[in-house]
Formats: C-alpha cells, structure tokens, sequence
C-alpha cells in the first residue's frame, strides 16, 4: 500500500509539471480534446511517468489511455518486481 501512495506522488509530480491538476473532473478530462495536448506532448508525459515511476507501460494498453485517470489506472495495473 505504501509503494502505491509513493507512486500516486510521483505521478501527480509529473502531471503538474505538465500543467495537469487531478482534482474534481481534471482527472476525467480528454487529454486531446478537453485538455487540448498535443499528442507529442502525451507521449512526453508517458515517457516522463515512465522514467520517474521506473515503470515500462505496455503498448497495447496505451492505446485506450484517454485521460489522466485511465493512465494512473494503468499504472497500478502494472505488475510490481521486487
């Protein structure tokens, strides 16, 4: 439990540092239509989550990824090494 709260802490650094709040329904908002991000610049924030979390997203998964609350969803999904 303590590892997913560290997690969570990360990744909203790293959506605040892309101008991304995750209070009320930002979390819910389209990232190319409510939030009007440049595909680039998601694939930016998925690498940036990558590289701060040391998390390897799968692809295939990605591609139903539309807002922040799906991509932190994912994220959890993933199975934890140790």
């Amino acid at each position: 439990m303590n590892q997913h709260f560290t997690l969570l802490k990360k990744a909203i650094e790293v959506f605040h540092s892309y101008g991304i709040t995750l209070i009320g329904q930002h979390k819910n908002a389209d990232f190319i239509q409510q939030l009007q991000m440049d595909p680039i610049f998601i694939n930016g924030l998925i690498f940036e989550l990558e590289y701060q979390l040391q998390v390897i997203f799968q692809e295939e998964k990605l591609g139903s990824v539309h807002t922040p609350k799906d991509l932190i969803a994912l994220l959890f999904n993933i199975p934890q090494e140790n």
